[in-house]
């Protein structure tokens, strides 16, 4: 897992605005004016919040004349989820598998949960 990467991806989704975009266009490429119908904001700080996206790999932008029409990039939509499952789950390969304990989730006489 690229930690550098993952990163820079959440903190562009760490904003309540720009995880409601990425939820418009989880149902396909919307025209720039069509996701501003959704908020309350101005076009410039719509196109903050797309620019966002887009350097962090979440959007695609294609340019038609004037008009902008957003998409979720492929690489977004087939890497991030396996990258949160990777990150919430301990398999074989799992970086906890590399730590060398010997209190066996023990301190403090209380156990410690995992996940």
């Amino acid at each position: 897992m690229n930690y550098d990467e993952m990163s820079k991806t959440l903190k562009a989704l760490a904003d309540p605005k720009r995880l409601k975009i990425v939820d418009l266009l989880s149902c396909g490429s919307l025209c720039a004016c069509d996701i501003l119908d959704h908020f309350d904001f101005t076009q410039p700080t719509l196109s903050h919040h797309m620019k966002v996206l887009e350097k962090a790999g979440v959007v695609l932008v294609t340019k038609e004349g004037t008009w902008h029409h957003y998409q979720l990039t492929d690489r977004f939509v087939d890497q991030f989820m396996g990258s949160m499952m990777q990150l919430f789950s301990a398999k074989d390969d799992c970086i906890c598998k590399k730590i060398n304990c010997d209190c066996k989730g023990e301190k403090n006489d209380e156990k410690i949960g995992t996940i």
